[in-house]
């Protein structure tokens, strides 16, 4: 019975024992989470447990999520940006940035050079009509960015706006 790989390694492991003259009939290939019974010399699939995959990450054994494999996937095909914004509370105008970070990305880092007049353009209209909240902000800076990402670029990768008040 073999007990490791994915299953077609077990079907060519199970292939290379009768190969070895075990007997096809006492082949037995089972996946995670089927019974096998072992009675009197005899193996036999009894029937199936339900069972999932434990993830280890480092140190920390299970807990994943699929959203964070999905944010590991979208990290590993797309890369990511990061905007970060510093915005002055009393008059709500951008008081320095945004500066542009990207990772993942085979272009220079000057492409993004083209998105930040459209950037600071977005967020002068969303001064002017009175968006104050952080949140709404990052959204604008997702949405402006993310555009630009997608229809230069062909990539969607994780944006990350970072709005800090000064």
């Amino acid at each position: 019975m073999p007990v490791h790989g994915e299953w077609r390694h077990l079907v060519a492991n199970g292939k290379l024992a009768e190969q070895t003259g075990i007997a096809k009939e006492n082949v037995i290939l089972a996946e995670d989470g089927v019974v096998v019974d072992l009675v009197d010399g005899q193996a036999s699939i009894a029937g199936a447990v339900d069972c999932g995959y434990i993830y280890v990450d480092g140190s920390s054994v299970g807990g994943t999520t699929e959203t964070l494999l999905k944010d590991r996937r979208i990290l590993r095909d797309e890369g990511f940006v990061t905007i970060i914004v510093v915005r002055d509370t009393k008059t709500g105008a951008i008081a320095a940035g945004p500066e542009i970070q990207a990772r993942g990305f085979a272009e220079d880092v000057d492409v993004f050079n083209k998105v930040r007049p459209k950037l600071e353009q977005a967020l002068e209209e969303a001064r002017k009509s009175g968006v104050k909240d952080s949140h709404q902000l990052q959204q604008i800076i997702r949405r402006t960015v993310g555009s630009f990402v997608g229809g230069r670029l062909r990539r969607r990768p994780m944006i990350i706006p970072i709005v800090i008040d000064a």
